[in-house]
């Protein structure tokens, strides 16, 4: 698989805001420092298309990006974080009304990766997220991040743990490491799989 290019095409505030893509769209979310712009910039093999941030929070609007690869072209949309930013209660719940807006609302989505921190124990903020997210019909699949941050024994356990604390209700989570590029071809397979289903099915 190549990717052709990859572009900003939107950012807004609010999910009634953003214009319509024509794409199928695949959605990233998960806590302000689990590493969504890393992920976005690896899979998209563009170093600065996803800001990055050392601090928690930066992304407080819905921002899409267009990735044009040789087997179809994609929407990519960051979420904004929750859970660790510093932030007021009464923005960090605007954000919420953000995010769900979109994701029970946006026709174009066809997936939700929920992506957890491999050195992160699962909190009830991923659960009740995944539970949100069945409720609606949309499909979901965990993403683990930073993997490369953990030596391999400890990162076996780690990852043994958090597929017993997850269940199997979602699949089996996709293990990555943007530094690495691990796991980046099945989380690749898994955007074409929602997104041309048909297509896929016959290969």
């Amino acid at each position: 698989m190549k990717i052709l290019d990859a572009e900003l095409i939107a950012s807004a505030p609010r999910f009634d805001k953003l214009p319509p893509s024509g794409l199928p769209e695949i959605a990233f979310l998960g806590r302000s420092n689990v590493g969504k712009s890393s992920l976005l910039n690896a899979l998209a093999r563009r170093k600065k298309l996803a800001r990055t941030s050392g601090t928690p929070g930066k992304t407080r609007d819905l921002v899409l990006f267009k990735i044009r690869t040789d087997r179809g072209d994609l929407g990519f949309v960051d979420l904004p974080g929750y859970g660790w930013a510093k932030v007021s209660r009464k923005e960090r719940a605007s954000w919420q009304r953000l995010a769900e807006g979109y994701l029970a609302n946006r026709e174009e989505l066809r997936l939700a990766f929920v992506l957890q921190d491999l050195r992160r124990s699962w909190s009830e903020d991923e659960s009740l997220l995944l539970r949100w997210l069945a409720e609606r019909s949309v499909p979901g699949r965990v993403v683990v991040t930073k993997t490369d941050k953990l030596k391999l024994m400890k990162r076996k356990e780690r990852t043994r743990k958090l597929r017993d604390e997850i269940g199997e209700d979602f699949g089996k989570p996709i293990a990555t490491s943007s530094q690495k590029g691990e796991g980046l071809d099945l989380v690749w397979k898994t955007c074409f799989q929602h997104a041309f289903p048909e297509r896929e099915a016959e290969e």
